[in-house]
């Protein structure tokens, strides 16, 4: 008997790129020859509100309610013919499959406007006079967004474009409001979504339906479809695991969602996948179930996991398949105030992990007790980009986000030189540590192999809290490594936190005045405010007495447990700040009002800023080791092998390299120039023999030419190659 497993994101992620999970699970029963078929609900629900067909049904079913509505909705409303005579081009341009419709959508008079278009006057100088595609795309996104509120309003209150019914999962700690939810009528999008369902069931006929739940914005689509498979297909089994079970999950009590659900497994999915396969074939009994709740014989809750199987490493996971999701129909949108998100949000990007878990895995305020982030296994360099390069061919996409928690530097390093040596070209970003490891060399590695973009905490941005989060980064290490990517051409995102424990007025307002120094001198591109959350399975949430933070006295009901409602006796009224770090960093992000004093963001009387105006620039002056005291690092040449040509009556020789955007001439001594040409292959990233240290090279080259080899690195010849590609890495 062969088990036929449907795996299922539900409503609603990104509308530009599929979740990764059902993908990774579906590469990993590919190398175990186990067939899977995947569907992203979220997408083919989209897909079907945004088509002249839905819209004209969600303009019917509001029209009973529309005089009640807003004006913004009535004006929506009144435009319906202009909307349904533009949806599918849209679409289509979202889908790049008509970019030349730019043109048409940059018109003031094509697309149907509402409130999200109040904004538009101020976009022009954003994109300027060349950027149409990308201006034509964010008013697109303006237009979905106008006909999203429409929905929010006049037909469903659940609707969101990267969530469901979110609200209803958010800090649940008891299912009652969830249960409520799921036996209301169901309204039109609804309908919709188990329609789709449905056909999926048609097609595969499985026995089993894995349902993925990242987020609290998925849960009601998937116990919605749980319980649409328990009332019209009693025979199917049905699963659910994720990231929102994985931290939500993990003190379940209450047996009543296993009316809609058999199975909720926790942590890394493939492990309890294969289990469940091998217990639904009947060749394992429960008890040998791995990480996972059921309700057993007795009727009783029960969370088994047998002890005696090993996780499955990383390098045994396989490749992510990504076959059956309709990847040429995801919709890429721009959301214009932030280049970070505008990157997570435009353009499919394949999602690919460099290693499980943290390698730091120390930060005070993250989840370090859960197995996704504190059991650290990372893959060999060659696997890694033997994946790249399958997924390249089956998608025929070369866009990799990396999703690890923080991709570790020195995999990262391997992966480059990997990817140089193969000649395999890709656009890659991820995020990252701001530590010292990422020199400015390792960072124009980075970039020449395919790096855009990284993200990374900063948090606090002070250094005394940052200490206490355990963050491992100064202020003035991230300084110096961020602005090391941006010279790398690399951008650069930074998360930023606020309300830490014991933090003060003074030092919010000193965390601003740093952040925008770091604007100021080119270190950051773009950044994000959050407000710290104390959560159950972080060391702050574990003991909050020892950073002098009281936990709130709630009910847990049986349900969801991870965010834990806390305060802070010691530290500043940290909301009050929110409204003005959001908006200066929007303003920062577009290069406007750096020169503004920090405390004046903030409608309440507080005090300046006690940090030097020119902290930043200070640390980004500290002068790094010279060439020939990084001893113990290697020398490693980006270019090709040079052409020399020694004129000897002038005394000079000329090393003449031939690149792709201009050749470069180096004139020196003859002696100097020859020995470069006969040992520069000996340090390029081609050659697979090994990288010679600089010690070693100092040693033969003054042996060999007789000249100091201090001298040599002070020279104008070495600052050339040290400028075209001459790279000086850790290995």
């Amino acid at each position: 008997m062969s088990i036929k497993t449907l795996l299922v994101t539900p409503p609603l992620t990104q509308l530009n790129t599929p979740y990764p999970a059902t993908a990774y699970l579906k590469g990993f029963l590919r190398e175990k020859n186990i067939d899977a078929f995947q569907v992203d609900l979220g997408l083919e629900l989209v897909l079907k509100i945004f088509s002249e067909e839905g819209l004209s049904a969600l303009f019917d079913e509001a029209e009973e309610v529309i005089s009640d509505c807003s004006d913004n909705v009535q004006r929506i409303f009144m435009l319906q013919d202009d909307y349904l005579e533009t949806i599918a081009p849209v679409v289509r341009f979202l889908q790049n499959k008509d970019n030349t419709l730019a043109h048409s959508i940059c018109q003031d008079n094509f697309l149907p406007r509402a409130k999200r278009f109040q904004q538009v006057n101020n976009v022009d100088w954003t994109f300027g006079t060349m950027g149409i595609n990308d201006k034509a795309r964010y008013l697109a996104t303006l237009y979905l967004e106008d006909l999203g509120d429409f929905i929010i309003e006049a037909i469903t209150e659940d609707f969101g474009f990267s969530r469901y019914a979110e609200r209803i999962a958010m800090s649940a700690t008891n299912f009652s409001p969830i249960e409520d939810a799921l036996h209301q009528p169901s309204h039109i999008l609804d309908e919709w979504l188990l329609e789709i369902l449905e056909e999926k069931i048609q097609l595969v006929q499985p026995d089993l339906v894995a349902l993925t739940v990242p987020f609290p914005g998925n849960l009601y689509g998937a116990l919605k479809c749980g319980k649409y498979i328990k009332e019209n297909h009693s025979s199917i089994k049905v699963a659910m695991g994720g990231g929102y079970p994985n931290t939500e999950l993990r003190s379940l009590q209450d047996q009543r969602v296993f009316q809609y659900l058999d199975f909720i497994t926790l942590d890394d999915g493939e492990g309890p996948l294969i289990n469940l396969l091998k217990y639904l074939e009947g060749k394992i009994s429960t008890q040998q179930l791995q990480r996972t709740y059921l309700i057993n014989e007795e009727g009783a809750l029960q969370f088994i996991d047998q002890k005696i199987q090993s996780v499955i490493p990383h390098a045994e996971i396989g490749t992510p398949d990504y076959s059956d999701l309709l990847l040429d129909q995801y919709l890429s949108v721009i959301d214009v105030a932030n280049p970070m998100h505008r990157l997570w949000n435009d353009g499919r990007w394949n999602k690919l992990t460099v290693a499980h878990g943290c390698y730091w895995k120390k930060c005070t305020f993250c989840d370090i007790s859960l197995d996704y982030i504190g059991r650290y296994d990372p893959a060999p360099a060659s696997m890694i980009v033997d994946r790249i390069e399958r997924i390249v061919a089956e998608t025929g996409q070369t866009g990799f986000h990396f999703v690890d928690e923080a991709a570790p530097p020195l995999a990262l390093r391997d992966i480059a030189i990997e990817l140089i040596r193969r000649g395999t070209k890709i656009t890659w970003w991820g995020n990252i540590r701001f530590e010292k490891t990422f020199t400015p060399d390792l960072c124009k590695l980075l970039e020449l192999s395919g790096c855009v973009a990284v993200s990374g905490g900063i948090e606090v941005a002070s250094d005394r809290l940052l200490q206490l989060m355990k963050k491992g980064v100064s202020v003035k290490q991230a300084a110096q490594v961020t602005r090391a990517f941006s010279e790398a051409g690399i951008m650069v995102h930074a998360y930023l936190m606020y309300g830490f424990p014991t933090q003060t007025t003074q030092e919010t307002i000193d965390s601003l005045e740093v952040v925008r120094q770091m604007f100021s001198n080119h270190c950051l591109h773009s950044g994000f405010w959050h407000q710290f959350a104390m959560t159950a399975h972080a060391p702050v949430g574990l003991d909050p007495e020892v950073y002098q933070v009281e936990q709130k006295d709630f009910e847990f009901e049986g349900f969801a447990w991870n965010d834990l409602p806390h305060k802070d006796p010691t530290g500043a009224k940290h909301t009050r700040f929110s409204e003005g770090l959001k908006a200066s960093i929007f303003n920062y992000m577009h290069g406007v009002e750096l020169d503004l004093p920090v405390h004046r963001w903030f409608n309440f009387s507080t005090s300046s800023t006690s940090l030097a105006p020119n902290l930043i620039e200070d640390y980004l002056a500290e002068t790094a080791k010279e060439d020939h005291e990084l001893s113990k690092h290697s020398l490693i040449w980006l270019g090709k092998a040079p052409m020399l040509e020694i004129e000897e009556e002038e005394d000079f020789g000329q090393l003449i390299f031939i690149n792709k955007k201009e050749d470069l001439e180096i004139e020196c001594h003859p002696i100097l120039a020859e020995w470069v040409a006969n040992n520069i292959e000996s340090f390029s990233i081609y050659n697979e023999e090994g990288f010679l240290k600089v010690e070693e090279i100092a040693e033969a080259f003054e042996e060999e030419t007789g000249f100091s080899f201090i001298d040599f690195t002070e020279s104008e010849a070495w600052r050339t190659l040290r400028e075209n590609g001459l790279l000086i890495i850790r290995l």
